[in-house]
């Protein structure tokens, strides 16, 4: 029951929901895309992606300083049915202004590597793949 709790809490925000939504709709993001989608600062994103990945939600992979994010590979049952409901009620219509803004950021941002993010940022990581069925 504590493991629901906690997952449940960890969804009990507006900014991680929005930034579930983007990873469900998108797959692996960048902290700095989620800077530049959500309008947050870089400290904030962190913040609040790790605790999307202390719940267990998601995994993050350092590549060079830059950290990207995306689902667990290894869901509980529990996990799993939640996000199912939340990728229902995230639907395109919840979702379409994120999924706006960051094509837009996409289109403005520098190539690969994620040379948009200045140095010194997000430098936490280690990964594994996108899993949610």
């Amino acid at each position: 029951m504590r493991r629901l709790a906690g997952l449940f809490r960890a969804l009990a925000d507006e900014t991680r929901l929005r930034m579930m939504g983007l990873v469900l709709r998108h797959g692996e993001l960048c902290v700095c895309d989620f800077v530049a989608v959500l309008g947050v600062t870089q400290s904030k994103a962190s913040r609040h992606l790790r605790y999307l990945l202390h719940a267990g939600l998601l995994e993050d992979r350092r590549e060079g300083l830059w950290v990207h994010y995306r689902l667990a590979d290894e869901l509980g049952p529990d996990a799993r049915a939640a996000l199912r409901s939340l990728r229902t009620l995230l639907d395109d219509e919840r979702t379409s202004d994120l999924s706006a803004s960051l094509a837009s950021w996409r289109k403005r941002k520098p190539a690969p590597g994620c040379p948009a993010c200045p140095p010194g940022r997000s430098r936490r990581g280690a990964a594994r793949k996108e899993a949610v069925r």
